[in-house]
């Protein structure tokens, strides 16, 4: 039986990011899957593996909080995740802190068939980081 596009989300979120489970990134994403995000387009299942292993080395204890649909319309959804999980080794330049952090994003998702095809995000995560920092 085929999952909603509610459903594949949550899948993705629950294995990929909360288990570390990059067995199922070909699976949930199609092989010319492109993510707009920070003024710059990011491409493939490799690209999705490589900063998932970044994200989840830099933040321990990575957790999916909370996942809010917002708004559904034909192959696309808009959704909004809440993480968290503590800053533990540097990422993208942002030196370790030691503390929890918790922050929130928004994904206009596309859908081609069952795979995510295209998604626009949004995260607060370097903002908060850089919140969290000694001074």
């Amino acid at each position: 039986m085929a999952k909603s596009k509610q459903e594949r989300i949550r899948f993705a979120n629950d294995e990929i990011l909360g288990k570390g489970n990059l067995d199922v990134v070909d699976e949930v994403f199609a092989t010319d899957y492109v993510v707009h995000a920070g003024g710059k387009d990011y491409k493939g299942p490799k690209f999705v593996k490589k900063f998932i292993k970044q994200l989840r080395s830099a933040i321990s204890n990575l957790r999916v909080v909370e996942i809010t649909f917002l708004m559904q319309a034909g192959n696309m959804i808009t959704w909004q995740y809440t993480l968290s999980g503590k800053h533990a080794a540097d990422m993208r330049g942002i030196p370790p802190s030691g503390r929890k952090v918790k922050w929130r994003g928004i994904v206009v998702t596309r859908f081609d068939g069952e795979k995510i095809a295209e998604e626009w995000t949004v995260s607060e995560l370097a903002e908060k980081l850089l919140l969290k920092l000694p001074r």
